[in-house]
């Protein structure tokens, strides 16, 4: 089922800056094959809920096995039965 998102990774105790993290992130979305578009607040995207998820996970995985002790994540996910959604057609 092809679904649009919006993905917040919250990296808990990190520091002040967490960019690293989030440019982590948001590459393992891009390494998974979504499209991928980062916001100030977090990053939207597009394609099967099966991967959406997935590549959820392997950001949850990777942050932690690369040092984050702490990761709160927020999605926000749509789904459509009349039409293939995309996140184009949400701006329109």
């Amino acid at each position: 089922m092809k679904a649009t998102a919006d993905i917040q990774v919250i990296p808990i105790g990190s520091g002040v800056s967490v960019r690293k993290e989030v440019k982590r992130a948001h590459a393992i979305l891009v390494e998974a094959g979504i499209d991928a578009h980062l916001h100030p607040n977090g990053t939207n995207v597009e394609g099967e809920m099966a991967d959406i998820f997935d590549a959820i996970r392997r950001v949850h995985e990777t942050l932690h096995a690369e040092g984050t002790v702490r990761l709160a994540t927020f999605i926000k996910i749509g789904t459509r039965t009349d039409k293939e959604p995309s996140l184009a057609a949400k701006l329109f």
